[in-house]
C-alpha cells in the first residue's frame, strides 16, 4: 500500500514562523515525523512521498493551494493519505483538514490524521478522514504517531474502523428494535432514579461566565480595548496571522485621537478588511472614546490596547490569550473592558 503524507514547514525542517510562507512542494519518501510513522506501519505499507507546505501561505492561499497540493500527492497515486499530527496548532489543523477534504471528494481514498480536540480545524473537516486524538502539543507526538498507525494498518488489513478515532458526525439510518417514545422514556426514567444511560444525541458544554460587578460611577473608570477584529497598527509589526491566531498584539495609544489609513489596519483574514483599513476606529472605537474622556463622560482610557484574531483561533490559545491579558488589565487598575469584534 502506498502512502502519501502532508506536513508542514516546520516538521519538513524548514523552520517556524519564519518559514510559514512556503509554498507547495512534494519530496520522494518520509520526511520528518513521517520516518516513525513508516517504522510504526512495518512493511505493509510505505510512505512513498511527502507534500510541504507553510501554515500560513497554505491558509492566505486556500483555494489555489488546496487543488495543487491535491495534484502533488496525486502524482504519487497513493492508496491512504495521511496529515499532521497537526495538536492544537490552528492553522497547521485548518490546512490538514482542507487537503483532507480535498483527497476525500476527488480521489475518494481513505485519509488518517491527528488533532487536538480543542483544534479549530477538527470541527470543520472530521467528517473527511479519520482523526485520531492527540495532545495539545508535539511533546505527545510519541502516542500520536502509533495511535495514527494503528488506523493505517486497519485499513490495509481491510478491517472495520470502529473506534480510535473522533466521530465524524455522519448519520445513518437504521432499524432500532423499540421506537424513539419509548427509548427517551427510559432514558428520563434512569435519569431521575440516578442510574447510568447514554444519549442518543449529546449535546455540547459551553462556559458559563458570571458578569462582572455595575460600574457605578462611568465618571472614575478606567477603559481599555480589547479586540479580536484584529486591529493592529499600520504594517502590522507584530505580524499577527490572519486566521487561526497563535497571538496577540499590545499596542500604544499615545499619541493616537483617531485612526487613519497611515497608522492602523486590521489583519483579520476572515472579513472584508476595506472598511477597517479605511478608518479602524470602526474596528475599534478609539475616536469616541477620547471624546468621552475629554467630555468628563468616562474617567480615563488605558494606554494600551490588545489585539488578535477570532478567524479560526483555537479555545486553548484564546484561553491563554485572555489569561495573560486579564492579569495585565488587572495590575493596570483597569476597571472594565471594551471587547469589539468585526
Amino acid at each position: 500500500m502506498k502512502i502519501v503524507h502532508y506536513i508542514n514547514q516546520f516538521y519538513a525542517g524548514y523552520g517556524g514562523e519564519e518559514k510559514a510562507d512556503l509554498k507547495p512542494e512534494k519530496r520522494d519518501g518520509a520526511v520528518g515525523p513521517g520516518m516513525a510513522l513508516s517504522a510504526a506501519i512495518g512493511g505493509i505499507g510505505t510512505v512513498v512521498g511527502t507534500v510541504v507546505c507553510g501554515d500560513s501561505y497554505f491558509n492566505e492561499n486556500i483555494d489555489a493551494v488546496a487543488p495543487e497540493v491535491l495534484e502533488m500527492i496525486s502524482s504519487f497515486a497513493p492508496d491512504i493519505v495521511v496529515v499532521g499530527p497537526a495538536f492544537n496548532a490552528g492553522r497547521y489543523g485548518m490546512a490538514c483538514g482542507a487537503v483532507a477534504k480535498a483527497v476525500d471528494e476527488k480521489l475518494g481514498i481513505p485519509v488518517v490524521g491527528g488533532l487536538y480536540e480543542e483544534n479549530p480545524g477538527l470541527d470543520i473537516y472530521k467528517r473527511h478522514g479519520y482523526f485520531v486524538s492527540t495532545g495539545n502539543s508535539a511533546a505527545t507526538m510519541r502516542k500520536a504517531i502509533p495511535d495514527m498507525a494503528a488506523i493505517v494498518k486497519k485499513i490495509i488489513a481491510g478491517e472495520e474502523i470502529t473506534e480510535g478515532f473522533y466521530e465524524k458526525g455522519l448519520r445513518k439510518n437504521y432499524f432500532a428494535k423499540t421506537r424513539g417514545s419509548k427509548r427517551a422514556v427510559e432514558m428520563l426514567l434512569k435519569k431521575i432514579a440516578g442510574d447510568d444511560f447514554v444519549t442518543e444525541y449529546p449535546m455540547p458544554v459551553f462556559d458559563r461566565v458570571a458578569p462582572g460587578p455595575t460600574i457605578k460611577d462611568m465618571t472614575t473608570a478606567r477603559i481599555a480595548l480589547v479586540s479580536s477584529g484584529g486591529p493592529v497598527p499600520k504594517g502590522n509589526p507584530d505580524r499577527i496571522e490572519s486566521s487561526s491566531a497563535s497571538k496577540y498584539g499590545k499596542y500604544s495609544l499615545t499619541g493616537i485621537s483617531d485612526f487613519t489609513p497611515d497608522n492602523g489596519e486590521t489583519a483579520h483574514g476572515g472579513y472584508d478588511p476595506v472598511y477597517a483599513n479605511q478608518d479602524l476606529d470602526r474596528v475599534l472605537p478609539v475616536d469616541v472614546l477620547k471624546e468621552m474622556v475629554a467630555n468628563g463622560e468616562i474617567g480615563s482610557l488605558h494606554d494600551y490596547w490588545y489585539s488578535t484574531v477570532g478567524n479560526g483561533t483555537s479555545v486553548a490559545n484564546s484561553k491563554k490569550f485572555a489569561t495573560a491579558i486579564a492579569q495585565e488589565l488587572l495590575g493596570d487598575n483597569v476597571s472594565c473592558v471594551i471587547l469589539t469584534s468585526t
